[in-house]
């Protein structure tokens, strides 16, 4: 240096700079090294940054105004620097000569702001709008300029007056510019020309946003403002990066994977070439690609593996991953690299800043520098660390577009070997859970490296501070961690075991919820809701124990970092006695112990999903590597033959190993003939036309089919879309076309009966359609897609007769709108072969014989065969289509219930889901063939019909059954947090706060006691009283470790305390809830508050709570620790608290939305990819193929753009409130700084290391808020189920009426008027009549005349709008419900079973004797069915008693009637479930058993009644006739029409 500056100049003079007031670096060292650290930056950095512009262009900027100033200013600065460079050379002209630094140091400069203002140029060239690198040098450079801008005026004010004019002035010049270039630089220039950022219509600002805006992550701020005024909806999400989208993730992904099976498969033949005895057949004749590598045979390998070691590699698939993935996450691990050695900078900066206390004469500088240097580093620790995590939570987000996208697109092209081998749950699976798994792992990854990174620094600094002793306080670690490890093992198996009470609770809660109707009827509520709660008890006794552990290992969590320092320190004191703890060594101690307690924790966590991944990790890639099938099988070239369809000496089999199904195929179908394909079930039919499609392993022969192939399964299959969607499937709508087609469908009718005519939302697989109408919609999109070959699998078998007739006539057959075309018809109908082209019979898979209607007959071989064992089925088969018709007429229901109740009856076992939507669609009829509405209609399409269709009918909205669920937004409501803690008890909650309380003290008093013990070393007082400070210091450390346990504890049964409280409550209520509330709820949102909801308050909100309590405790002592040691803090703490509590606010609110978004669009790639691989082989038979990937694509992008905002706001969050938290280490140490003097060292260090471990709680106790506001959600979905409205009381003591009630039998009806709910009309209207004791009454009447009704009343389901019914005197509205229904005897029209022993089912409340049932059962001819089973009256019955045919379950209800045996009994006959074998048991038992008593019959079937006293006949609500059978019979009115429709009567 001193041949650089001169002896004149010294460089460094210690004097001057450390030990004074008044710090001033000497000018050479301004010159030199100052000047120089921002151009060396600059010319390190710009040859990688202009290879990096090199390769990415995103288009030139236009010149702007700033552009050109930033331009101007850069060549001005140049100027500047060199009129220094001449100057000096001027000074040599006059003599004056200088030391070499004055050339070296203008020349660097001006050269670098050259390099500057080429840059700006070459920035605006290359599209960057906002420039890192250059931004960072500006810094650097004013940074650098201000010691030179202070000392200069401290030199000027010191002398007269300025020694050196000119170079004053251009320094100020300099120092000017710099700073405009600095500001300029934070400015965002416009983006370049051609971007495609303009076409996106809601771009992410991200690629916008200028640097420093990237760095805090500023440009989220727009969204969370947006999200805080009002609830955000998706079309408010910004679209998806480019990079980020499926249609650039998934070909990257399946790129390197397909290189890796290249590669894989060239292994495997390598080691088969080698081998040449074993050489395989060549591959051309399998119908395959190469899925998996491996090609050989089984046996082949078996043979390999013997000779040679070498197996045939499976492909890997992690490679894959990595190399597609790992670059980007490499940027990642090098941010956490960084981060991970910026955290060991502030534990030595705390103990030179403790240091600095101690000693008195310091200049104050140091501390405020020390101050500054902590808070620039936690500024820099923060930046650093989100970074990190932004990269990595979007490589994971990445890998799961990826994985999805591979897994889709397999799942469309593999073998059905291959689908057979997983279910369609499971393939769901891989892309739900797997998924998943490898999205949450790739955040944590890089602890896998870090985590022993980390722990290995901070030992290396402990051992420096206390020596050996550190090794005390690791083994106490190493010591924890199988304890962590036990309990983790433990929590496990108890989560396994309440999983199974959770499934059999909401198991039964389904079936109790299913069968509500007949519960109430036998007054059995209290029997199930006692079943339910001995569940739960059990359910909350596993959740306790849970508790237990969870306490403990709480306690592990709190204490561990207190154990360890206790154990070190003890230890370092007692070793020897020259061991002083002073406050250096023990906080900074402290703090490192902090820093080490994460990567411990994290550290089994992050193996144990490692484990979980290799384990998804492996089923995905056994399912990429799944056989596919050859695309080449069939030749669709289209040769010039006459024959459209050719099948030569054809080979079919499902799967390689297995035997083949198809032999010897030889089929030629001629252009536009129509082939029909017969033969029993089982011979092959099915399999001919997969075989044509591709879809079969084709071992032998050719297939050829000319032009596009439309296909018709048999089983239809239906997409969740419109009606209209279904039938376009992709092609341009084209009205007049698609009304033919409708009419030729016979679909036309069925638009006029859906809600919304053929915009009308199909649910999954088709549920709100009948079977025919979805057999119906898939000809239609087979005709609508206008193709030339149609294979049709037996269409007509799910739809009526007559339908069958109409559509093989206008669509099929020789007149329809295929003729012309080549049609393969597989079918069952006779009725229809003697109008077609060509049969095909076929035999145990192959051809018989083959030829016309007329050559069939006379060869007298297996068609004629075939036709004598089918014919009579046919016949019988349209006698029943006009049955059906018949019965159709009645289906026009008055009332929504009862028709609900009757549709049900038509399909006995009928699935929920199915029920909820026939509530919706209030008429429908049995096939949806309604009639009355069908004319003879031929193929032309009227423009009159289309016009009426154009107007959609809407709904009516009064008749909306069913109301939508309403779905919170906002802010939760304090009532809600009141509510919970009053279920938890209110003096538990206080206590449980005080109980955290006091924990926090004691945590605060061990480290007050520790500062003081520090403080013993300044006073040299330290050998007397070592013991009690150990002792002291333990005793308050065990203390806070017990209170940990004891209040986690307390706050566990607390919680579960409120659970068991909500749940019973819910239940109570849902026992008394009224009938009509069953009605109009569907029983999947009831359902849902008993599982998810109750989840969320047993699982969920307990975390929750917990871990809001932690942090916010832990947020709150350390304030009072600052303020306590410097209480000028306390100015600060308003403004943070301000700031943060903004911020939350925004955060809660936004996170809050984007979640539900997140969740919401999820479910659509689910069951779109489930509806996918049920369909696969009509996708692939239309070859829509690529349209559909392109839809999975899309689901999977929806759902991304929700998941992405919600990771930035998690970054963004991060950012701000850690911000916030590195201001209170600012000002903890700036006032320990100011307050030194009456500070002793051991403060200071308490307070700073308080606050240096305060931003980790700070940020979590935001993350806290927002799940306790969307779980807190739970308890008040719950609270408004446990209130709505209860039926009449069950007993009432006063009104009790005597225990042998009724005697007689006697039922009186007076005015008796009801309606089913409030609104609607009455449906039994002003009803008077007297039945005496024992009388035998049929009620009769068209369907919604209120037959149902009657017996509702009976049991008060209903309750009466006006009137009143008598039994035996007492007025049956006054008494409580169970005594009114216990008393009566009812046989329901379903027969419910619940699922348990058949004792059980009939007789819950044990009531009875074993003989009583056994003779009940003698008397219902169920005797000889029980005493066969082995395990008799503990005979199981599963689910809905599916075990037992429904005469059985028909005849059980018998026996619960003959076990109550009550004076009256209602007899709700079954409509047409019932054979008629069973009923007349049931009616002759009836007869006998019940001779005495009342009994009403709604009967059905007339000849049921013939013989009763009377018989009632109801019409529109009122009674029409009521007399004896006879005399109506004579009356010759409704009641003798009915009979004779019965053919009971002339």
């Amino acid at each position: 240096m001193e041949r650089l500056c001169g002896p004149d100049l010294p460089f460094w003079v210690a004097n001057e700079t450390f030990h004074t007031d008044q710090p001033n670096l000497p000018e050479c060292f301004q010159l030199s090294v100052l000047s120089w650290l921002p151009s060396i930056y600059l010319w390190a950095v710009s040859p990688i940054y202009l290879f990096y512009l090199k390769r990415n262009n995103k288009g030139y900027i236009m010149m702007s105004i700033m552009n050109r100033f930033k331009t101007v200013f850069g060549l001005l600065l140049w100027i500047v620097c060199w009129a220094d460079l001449f100057y000096t050379f001027h000074e040599l002209r006059q003599g004056l000569s200088q030391p070499p630094i004055y050339f070296i140091t203008p020349l660097v400069l001006g050269m670098t702001m050259l390099l500057a203002t080429f840059l700006i140029q070459f920035e605006r060239l290359r599209g960057v709008q906002s420039s890192g690198v250059l931004l960072i040098f500006w810094f650097l450079s004013v940074l650098c300029a201000i010691v030179p801008f202070r000392s200069k005026i401290l030199q000027a004010s010191s002398q007269s007056e300025v020694t050196d004019k000119l170079r004053f002035t251009t320094f100020y010049f300099y120092f000017g510019m710099v700073v405009c270039e600095l500001i300029l630089c934070c400015f965002n220039e416009k983006p370049p020309l051609f971007s495609n950022v303009v076409t996106d219509p809601n771009p992410c600002p991200e690629s916008t946003a200028g640097f420093l805006s990237k760095l805090t992550f500023w440009w989220f701020t727009s969204l969370a403002i947006k999200g805080y005024k009002m609830p955000l909806e998706s079309k408010d999400l910004w679209s998806l990066n480019h990079r980020d989208t499926s249609k650039v993730m998934v070909p990257k992904l399946l790129k390197e994977w397909e290189k890796e099976q290249a590669k894989a498969k060239s292994h495997c033949e390598q080691s088969l070439s080698s081998q040449a005895a074993y050489s395989k057949p060549p591959p051309s004749t399998t119908n395959h690609t190469a899925g998996g590598g491996d090609e050989s045979s089984p046996e082949e390998v078996e043979v390999l593996l013997s000779n040679q070691k070498s197996a045939p590699r499976q492909p890997s698939f992690l490679r894959a991953l990595i190399k597609a993935f790992g670059p980007y996450f490499l940027i990642g691990s090098a941010y956490k690299l960084l981060q991970d050695i910026i955290t060991f900078v502030n534990p030595q900066l705390l103990r030179l800043l403790i240091a600095f206390t101690k000693q008195k004469g310091a200049p104050d500088w140091w501390g405020y520098t020390l101050a500054m240097a902590m808070f620039f580093t936690a500024l820099l620790q923060t930046l650093i660390l989100h970074h990190q995590f932004q990269y990595c939570f979007v490589a994971g987000m990445n890998v799961r577009t990826a994985v999805i996208g591979a897994i889709y697109r397999k799942s469309l092209v593999i073998t059905n070997a291959a689908k057979r081998s997983s279910t369609v749950g499971e393939v769901v699976n891989l892309m739900s859970v797997d998924a998943q798994r490898f999205m949450d792992l790739t955040a944590f990854l890089n602890m896998l490296w870090s985590a022993p990174l980390q722990i290995m620094l901070a030992l290396y600094f402990l051992w420096q501070n206390l020596g050996p002793s550190v090794l005390a306080g690791v083994a106490v670690m190493v010591m924890l961690i199988p304890f962590n490890a036990v309990i983790a093992m433990k929590t496990r198996a108890y989560q396994v075991e309440q999983m199974q009470y959770k499934d059999a609770r909401i198991k039964l809660m389904n079936e109790i919820l299913n069968g509500i109707k007949v519960l109430k009827l036998y007054a059995w509520e209290n029997s199930f809701k006692e079943k339910v709660l001995a569940i739960r008890q059990k359910e909350l006794n596993v959740l306790r124990k849970t508790a237990y552990l969870g306490a403990l290992s709480t306690m592990a969590w709190t204490s561990a970092p207190f154990l360890v320092a206790l154990t070190t320190f003890a230890v370092y004191v007692t070793v020897d006695e020259n061991n002083v703890l002073d406050a250096e060594k023990a906080f900074v101690s402290l703090s490192l112990f902090n820093i080490l307690r994460f990567p411990l924790n994290m550290l089994p966590q992050v193996i144990s999903s490692m484990v979980q991944a290799s384990v998804s990790l492996k089923r995905v890639q056994n399912f990429l590597s799944h056989d596919e099938l050859d695309p080449d099988s069939v030749d669709r070239k289209s040769s010039a033959t006459e024959f459209s369809v050719t099948v030569a000496n054809g080979k079919f089999t499902w799967a390689k190993e297995d035997p083949p199904v198809l032999h010897n195929i030889n089929v030629m179908v001629p252009q536009g003939s129509l082939l029909a394909v017969v033969g029993h079930v089982g011979c092959g039919k099915s399999s001919l036309i997969s075989a044509l499609l591709g879809e079969m392993e084709k071992v032998e022969g050719d297939v050829s089919i000319r032009g596009s192939v439309a296909y018709v399964p048999q089983q239809a299959w239906i997409q969740n879309a419109t009606l209209r969607d279904n039938i376009l499937f992709g092609r341009p709508y084209n009205e007049q076309k698609y009304r033919c087609v409708l009419d030729a469908c016979a679909l036309t009718p069925d638009l006029q009966v859906l809600p919304g005519g053929d915009m009308t939302e199909i649910g999954e697989k088709g549920i709100n359609l009948s079977g025919g109408q979805r057999q119906r919609v898939s000809l239609a999109r087979a005709l609508y897609s206008d193709a030339d070959v149609y294979l049709l699998d037996d269409p007509l078998s799910a739809v009526d007769a007559h339908v069958s007739k109409h559509i093989f006539d206008n669509l099929i057959g020789p007149e329809g709108v295929l003729k012309g075309k080549t049609r393969i018809l597989v079918t069952h109908g006779i009725s229809f072969l003697p109008q077609v082209d060509n049969i095909m019979v076929m035999v145990d898979g192959r051809v018989s014989e083959m030829g016309s209607y007329q050559e069939l007959l006379k060869q007298n071989g297996a068609f004629a065969e075939f036709l004598r064992n089918y014919s009579f089925d046919d016949i019988v088969e349209e006698d029943e289509a006009t049955e059906d018709l018949l019965e159709d007429q009645e289906l026009f229901p008055d009332d929504a219930l009862s028709n609900h109740a009757d549709m049900v009856d038509n399909e006995p076992v009928i699935n929920e889901a199915k029920r909820n939507f026939m509530r919706q669609i209030s008429i429908i009829s049995a096939d949806g063939e309604n009639p009355r509405s069908r004319s003879v209609r031929r193929q032309f399409c009227s423009q009159r019909r289309h016009s009426e269709t154009q107007e959609k009918k809407k709904p009516p909205e009064a008749e909306k059954l069913i109301q939508a669920e309403t779905a919170e937004t906002g802010r939760v409501k304090t009532k809600v947090y009141l509510e919970y803690v009053k279920a938890v008890g209110p003096l538990l909650s206080v206590l449980i706060c005080f109980l955290y309380g006091c924990q926090s003290a004691a945590a605060i008093g061990a480290n007050i006691w520790l500062s003081q013990w520090t403080n013993d070393a300044s006073r040299n007082q330290t050998q007397e009283n070592v013991h009690m400070r150990v002792g002291v210091y333990a005793a308050l450390g065990i203390a806070q470790g017990i209170l940990v346990m004891i209040s986690s504890f307390t706050l566990a049964m607390g919680n579960i305390g409120a659970a068991r409280k909500l749940h019973f409550n819910l239940l109570e209520n849902k026992v008394h809830t009224p009938q009509s509330f069953f009605d109009t709820t569907p029983i999947g949102r009831i359902i849902n508050r008993f599982s998810k909801d109750i989840y969320i308050i047993d699982e969920a909100l307990p975390a929750t709570v917990l871990m809001f309590l932690g942090t916010f405790f832990v947020s709150l002592s350390t304030m009072i620790v600052i303020i306590s040691s410097t209480p000028i803090f306390a100015v600060v703490i308003a403004p943070l608290a301000f700031v943060y509590i903004f911020v939350q606010r925004f955060y809660v609110a936004t996170s809050r939305q984007l979640k539900r978004l997140e969740s919401v669009s999820r479910s659509p790639i689910y069951s779109h990819f489930s509806e996918t691989i049920t369909g696969s082989s009509v996708i692939r038979a239309y070859g829509r193929h690529n349209a559909f990937v392109l839809m999975n694509d899309m689901k999977v992008d929806e759902n991304q753009k929700s998941h992405f905002p919600g990771i930035v706001s998690n970054r963004w969050l991060g950012v701000r409130i850690e911000f916030i938290g590195n201001c209170i280490v600012l000002f903890a140490a700036l006032f320990a700084v100011t307050g030194k003097d009456n500070l002793n060292p051991g403060l200071v260090g308490l307070s700073v290391s308080y606050a240096l471990q305060v931003t980790m709680s700070l940020n979590w106790m935001v993350r806290m808020t927002s799940d306790l506001e969307n779980n807190i959600v739970a308890v008040e979905r719950v609270k408004e189920y446990s209130e709505t409205k209860t039926e009449a009381p069950w007993e009432v003591e006063d009104k009790k009426p005597p225990s042998e009630w009724p005697m007689q039998g006697n039922v009186e009806f007076n005015d008796y008027s009801v309606r089913y709910r409030e609104g609607l009309d009455l449906v039994l209207k002003n009803i008077t009549l007297k039945v005496k004791g024992g009388e035998k009454i049929g009620i009769v009447g068209r369907t919604g005349a209120g037959k149902s009704s009657m017996t509702l009343c009976l049991f008060r389901l209903l309750e009466a709008a006006a009137g009143e019914i008598t039994i035996d005197d007492v007025k049956i509205a006054e008494i409580g419900l169970h005594d009114l229904r216990s008393k009566l005897t009812i046989i329901p029209q379903e027969p419910v079973l619940f699922s348990g022993t058949l004792r059980m089912n009939l007789d819950p409340f044990e009531k009875y004797t074993d003989e009583d049932v056994w003779k009940a059962l003698e008397h219902s001819h169920l005797q000889k069915f029980v005493s066969n089973q082995p395990a008799k009256l503990e005979l199981e019955c599963s689910e809905g008693g599916e075990n037992l045919s429904v005469g059985q379950r028909q005849l059980v209800c018998l026996a619960r009637a003959l076990l109550r045996k009550t004076r009256i009994l209602i007899l709700d006959e079954a409509t047409a479930a019932i054979d008629l074998e069973t009923d007349d048991l049931i009616q002759s038992t009836i007869r006998t058993q019940f001779e005495d008593c009342t009994v009403f019959t709604i009967a059905h079937r007339l000849n049921t009644i013939m013989d009763y006293t009377r018989v009632l006949v109801l019409d529109k609500g009122q009674i029409a006739e009521f007399d004896t059978p006879t005399s109506l019979l004579s009356q010759r009115g409704i009641f003798y029409g009915m009979a004779k429709d019965a053919g009971l009567a002339q």
